[in-house]
């Protein structure tokens, strides 16, 4: 499906600072909604004058009328109840709120619509189609006043340009739900309705008498456990709630904040009409037990990096011990073997000092191999017969699970320095190797190609006596289900390696 911003570039002509007003709305406006318990659509007017929806949001707080997406579609298209709303173009040409004057039938329903001009600098952008049923005969709750009267507010916000604020959020928070808690207050920051999930999350807080008319800020902030955020919390909802200016962009009007017992997303949402305050909105989540579970995260990932810290460690004492065991030797062979036992347990080690500072179980594979060849040319390039080795990558390998990255690193490095041992062992000229990669949604592959001697004619690898190469093919064969194919290079010249490893 098309985002936004694709539909806007689409149809309209809008500038950016306008498409970005209308960004910030669609990201809001699930608040409006749930407040509103009605669906809204967003209509703009295309390049040919014509009327389309681009965003559609339906109630968490009600049954939604609209059956089918309307994304795409043309205002004037009779299929929804919305479809056929004349007061969408209305509301362009006025620039004011519009309104049917009696409840529409739709179906078995009455349904009141509506449409409100979204104005940025004087000038009218988009309209709001809002389509909910209709008030019965009953008086409504003080739950559902309280929202409807926060939503009107909104609304006339948007008219002037006002709603949504340019709001920073530098923390990352989540945006509390009118559902998670409601608070209403008035321009004096005191508590004109509470919902009762709000009231649960400031009694889980520690407060144990009624909100009734007490102001919120010094509530709050008598709860707290940080001096520094009662501070904070208390300047954050008497801005929100009173005449003063609001707050620039970089101060945000969200907080998570820890009380003696509890922990709470708050979120204030200033309600200003005409230049004057009606109080403001405050959302309310209690968050405790999301972030006990989050902590217990945090300590799990600690755990796991530094058991893959202390496996490096080992590893690398089990290196220090082979390398002291090989120069207490008189024997070519076992020199020549325990470097080799050095050079596979440290290629091992790498990949857990990479993980050991990972916040996750993957591991940035062309990282590994730009460390991991100079370190094969350091200790076997000496013994080639070549003048010179150059190992360079070619294109990214990308980010493997661990499970899938350990073992590979394992096969390059047996790869490599087979190349740079047996592949340049009669060759007096300077040796190239490349390290390339080409990967899809399917599957990775890698090629190592060199310039040295090549392979033999007839070459099986499933026969070879090469220790690195029999290694090579039960990695690829068992750990990493894949496949691999070592053949002389373009026109007979070196060879090329390929591994195929699936990723799913």
């Amino acid at each position: 499906m098309a985002t936004l911003h694709d539909l806007l570039a689409e149809h309209t002509d809008l500038a950016d600072r306008e498409a970005a007003h209308l960004q910030r709305l669609v990201a809001e406006w699930q608040l409006l909604a749930d407040l509103s318990f009605a669906d809204y659509v967003l209509a703009v007017r295309s390049s040919d004058g014509r009327l389309v929806y681009v965003a559609q949001v339906r109630p968490n707080t009600a049954s939604t009328l609209f059956q089918h997406d309307e994304v795409g579609h043309r205002v004037d298209a009779p299929s929804v109840p919305q479809g056929a709303n004349p007061q969408v173009a209305q509301a362009f040409a006025s620039g004011r709120i519009e309104r049917d004057g009696v409840p529409q039938r739709f179906g078995d329903l009455l349904i009141d619509r509506i449409a409100v001009p979204v104005v940025v600098d004087g000038a009218v952008i988009a309209v709001l189609g809002r389509t909910g049923a209709a008030g019965s005969a009953l008086p409504p709750s003080p739950l559902e006043s309280a929202y409807r009267d926060a939503a009107e507010a909104l609304c006339q916000m948007v008219v002037e340009g006002t709603f949504p604020l340019d709001e920073a959020n530098t923390l990352g928070l989540s945006t509390p739900r009118a559902g998670d808690g409601f608070i209403r207050l008035n321009r004096d920051g005191r508590v004109v309705y509470a919902s009762p999930n709000a009231l649960s999350a400031v009694h889980r807080m520690g407060w144990t008498a009624e909100l009734g008319a007490v102001r919120l800020d010094d509530m709050i902030a008598e709860l707290l456990t940080d001096p520094f955020d009662a501070v904070d919390v208390s300047g954050m909802l008497a801005v929100a709630a009173s005449d003063q200016p609001l707050p620039p962009p970089d101060l945000p009007l969200r907080m998570e904040l820890d009380a003696r017992r509890a922990s709470v997303l708050i979120r204030a949402v200033p309600l200003r009409c005409a230049g004057a305050s009606r109080g403001a909105v405050v959302l309310i989540r209690d968050v405790t037990e999301v972030k006990r579970r989050d902590l217990a995260l945090i300590s799990k990932d600690a755990t796991i990096r530094e058991i893959h810290h202390r496996v490096k460690n080992n590893l690398q004492s089990v290196s220090a011990l082979l390398r002291l065991q090989a120069r207490r030797s008189d024997n070519p062979e076992t020199i020549g073997a325990l470097g080799e036992a050095v050079r596979r347990v440290s290629s091992i080690a790498l990949v857990h000092e990479m993980l050991s500072g990972s916040v996750d179980e993957e591991v940035d594979l062309d990282a590994v191999v730009d460390r991991l060849i100079p370190t094969l040319v350091d200790v076997w390039a000496p013994s080639s017969g070549a003048d010179a080795v150059t190992i360079r990558r070619g294109s990214r390998l990308g980010v493997l699970p661990a499970d899938l990255a350990m073992p590979l690193v394992q096969v390059l490095t047996e790869v490599v320095q087979n190349s740079i041992e047996h592949g340049f062992a009669d060759s007096r000229e300077s040796a190239r190797i490349v390290v390339d990669g080409e990967r899809d949604l399917r599957g990775l592959t890698v090629r190592v190609t060199d310039n040295g001697v090549g392979v033999p004619a007839g070459f099986d690898l499933t026969m070879s006596t090469s220790l690195g190469l029999q290694i090579v093919n039960t990695i690829v064969s068992n750990d990493l289900q894949g496949q691999v194919a070592i053949t002389p290079g373009p026109d007979r010249v070196g060879t090329v390696v390929e591994l195929r490893i699936p990723l799913h």
